[in-house]
Formats: C-alpha cells, structure tokens, sequence
C-alpha cells in the first residue's frame, strides 16, 4: 500500500502540474525538471507522428470493422463507460458486437503479486467470472457490465483475432482505448474528451497529452464526457456523453438502492469513500454533492485493493467506483456487506448510435 499510495501523490501532482491547478510550492520541482521534460516531450511527439503514418485504415468489407474508443490525454476521460453504452447500444440495433481491452495493470506473478503496467497480457477471453488481477480491471467490469464477447491483450491484433476465432457471431467490435495502438486496423475512431480539455497542451512527460493535439483532425468524431463544455481544437463532427449514478449496492448482493434513497436513509452519517481511477476527486465530489459526508481515500489509477486495509477503515459503508469494486470479489462476506458499489452509466447522444449504426451498415452491405 505505501508503495501504491507514493505512486498516487505522484500521479496527482503530475496532473496538477499539467492542467494548472498546482499551488506554487508544486509547480516549482515542474520548473526545474522543465529542461529535461521538454525535449522528452518534443521526442514523444516526434515519435508519435512518424508511429501515425503505419496507422492501418481498415475499409468497408477487410474483415470486422473495429470501433476505436481512445483519448489523447494520459488518465481517465470517461471511455470505459462509453464503450459500454456504445456496445449495448449496437446491440439493440440488431448487431452482434464485441469488445476489446488492453488489460492495463494486469497480470498476476507466481506468489500473486502485480506485475505493474508494463506486463505483457496475453490475449485472452474475458468473461463476467474472470479476476481482474489477471485481465485487469477495465475488461472485467466490461464484461460484468455487459455480458457481451470479449478478448484481452497487450497485442489487441491478437486479441482481436481471438475474438473472432472464438465468437465467429461478431460483425462489429469495440475497442476500449486504442487510438495509440497503430498496428490494430481499424474502421471507426472515436476520441473521448473530458471537461479538463488538454492541459498545457504539450505531451508527456511535460504535459498529459500522448500525442500531440493535431491528431483529432484524422479521427472520425469527438465525444464530449463528464460535462465538457467544448472541445479543445474543432472537428466536423461531435457528440455528448453524459455519465450519471444509477445505483449503490452492496457487494454481497443483499441490498441496493437508489441514489436518493441511499442518501435519506444516511442522514449525515459519517461514510467512507475509496476511488482508484484517473480522477478520484471527481468520485468524491460527486458523493458530496449528494450531500453524504464521506471520508475520502484516494488510490491510485488502477491500484490493487487491499483487504485489510479496506477492514480497517472507519463507519459502517465503504463506498466505491465499480471499478473498484471489481477487484474485491473474494473478500470475506462480512467485508463486502460494508462495501457499497457506486453504479455509474453513460448515456450518449442517440445521435452518436445511429451515426454508428449508419457508418457500420454500409460496412456491412459492402461485404454482402
């Protein structure tokens, strides 16, 4: 945990850096790391321009279209949701889709101990059973969330193809993250922006961005998320995603509630809050804004939850993301009837589904 947590401070002070919400005291180490972020930052977009050019383009009619759900920025911009309520969408529009994760964070050692981020995944199928200390978080809250065919893999070519060996029914499959993955071909991008826009606009290390702003001129559409008022550079084409709290429920399955009703029966209650996402204090502010009084913990992006720590927090409701959540499964029964899920959901614009279903229809009558 000391080392989870060292590596959470630093993620937050990047990111207070980077989108100008550091005090002066924290921007000063920015300052004097300045001369050796900038040139990395300089390479990195070098590198990612000249990586675009053997970017595959797949047409109508190569195979099974893939729908691309990335962003530019390093942390979360909502895509993980949004690919969920864009999968089950083309469900209901008569599509057979599935989907595709890259598995960050996962994999498990000999003595079960996480790897970290680098470590290569297998591809592999994922279903509502699989651990997320294997596949890795994303992909098994996707495939809770969903039911719905889907592969993992650090090769998303390899998973992808898996995906079709083992699910010959998928015409269409959705890939969670991916606009960076160059050697996956693809038929549909489609970049997530977030209210906190890019930053100071330059890329890593000095800044959030993976590569360089320009990159949005070639994907096919923006989608504006958590509350994005507009978008950072223009684009022809451009949707809205808003992401909601449907439900709180226990992880031992006895109980569930609605927001409102959760928060009556709290009545000011002292609460615990655990966030391990990109932004947790957006998870928190959030619960406050509810008007429940939560102590809040935060944990880094993709962090491992720990048993006895989570024991040992105060109150008698331990509140926490689904992504969270996923990684608790196998606590002690006594331990989960504390924990409560906070259930979230995208509802993008009908107008992002149809053009979808549009573009992907034609792909479909191309093959015929």
């Amino acid at each position: 945990m000391i080392r989870e947590r060292l590596r959470g401070r630093l993620e937050g002070w990047l990111l207070r850096v980077w989108f100008a919400d550091a005090s002066p005291a924290e921007r000063l180490p920015a300052v004097l790391l300045a001369p050796l972020a900038l040139p990395l930052s300089w390479l990195v977009a070098a590198v990612a321009r000249r990586r675009r050019t053997r970017l595959v383009r797949q047409v109508p009619g190569c195979g099974v279209p893939v729908v691309v759900v990335g962003n530019l920025v390093a942390g979360g911009s909502g895509k993980t949701p949004l690919v969920a309520a864009i999968a089950r969408g083309l469900a209901d529009a008569g599509f057979r889709p599935g989907i595709l994760a890259g598995g960050y964070r996962a994999g498990a050692g000999a003595a079960g101990a996480r790897q970290g981020p680098k470590s290569p995944v297998a591809p592999a199928l994922v279903d509502a059973a699989s651990d997320a200390a294997v596949v890795g978080d994303e992909a098994a809250l996707l495939a809770v969330e969903t039911g719905l065919p889907l592969a993992v893999g650090k090769d998303r070519t390899a998973a992808a193809a898996l995906l079709q060996q083992s699910h010959p029914e998928v015409d269409v499959i959705v890939s969670d993250d991916g606009l960076q993955h160059v050697g996956l071909a693809r038929f549909i991008e489609l970049a997530a922006i977030d209210d906190r826009g890019f930053g100071n606009g330059r890329c890593l290390p000095a800044g959030p961005l993976r590569e360089p702003a320009d990159r949005l001129d070639s994907v096919d559409a923006l989608v504006l998320t958590a509350g994005a008022a507009i978008a950072p550079r223009d684009h022809r084409r451009q949707y809205r995603s808003e992401l909601a709290m449907t439900a709180f429920a226990t992880l031992d399955g006895l109980h569930r509630w609605s927001p409102a009703s959760f928060v009556a029966q709290q009545a000011g209650e002292p609460l615990a809050a655990i966030a391990g996402i990109a932004r947790p204090a957006r998870f928190f502010e959030s619960l406050q804004a509810l008007g429940l009084r939560t102590e809040c913990h935060p944990l880094p992006d993709h962090a491992a939850v720990d048993a006895a720590w989570l024991r040992a927090l105060p109150g008698r409701w331990i509140l926490m993301t689904a992504k969270d959540a996923i990684k608790c499964r196998g606590f002690e029964a006594a331990l989960l009837a504390r924990c409560v899920r906070v259930e979230v959901a995208a509802s993008p614009d009908p107008a992002l589904l149809e053009w979808l279903a549009a573009r992907l229809g034609r792909s479909a009558d191309s093959k015929g």
